[in-house]
């Protein structure tokens, strides 16, 4: 899935086939535990994380991949815990699911939670 018609996380989460359902359903665990202070709505086709209306924080169900969108300041953070995973500017590309460090991906959350104020 690229883009999303969905207008609720819950009805994203849906429409996501059941290898990918429970890693984006624990993604969305993990934001909103960090950061029960933002909105949680569809922005971009994807579950977005929003405070006073500025997005914090995106995940997305892709063709090939689950994208996390921790902003720079995050993954350069994290840099050596997301050795050998794919990350852009501010995108993680999750290939291998399977491979998906939960801890690592609440540290980013939390530190998303503490830096953009």
């Amino acid at each position: 899935m690229v883009q999303s018609k969905a207008t609720t996380v819950a009805a994203y989460l849906k429409e996501a086939d059941d290898t990918r359902r429970p890693v984006l359903a624990k993604f969305r665990k993990l934001a909103r535990a960090a950061l029960p202070d933002c909105d949680e709505v569809i922005d971009y086709g994807m579950p977005v994380y929003k405070r006073d209306g500025a997005m914090l924080t995106a995940f997305a169900n892709q063709k090939g991949y689950v994208a996390f969108y921790a902003g720079q300041a995050a993954i350069a953070a994290h840099r050596a815990d997301l050795a050998g995973i794919d990350c852009g500017k501010g995108c993680i590309r999750y290939k291998n699911l399977a491979k998906i460090d939960f801890g690592v991906v609440a540290s980013l959350f939390a530190h998303i939670a503490k830096h953009k104020k």
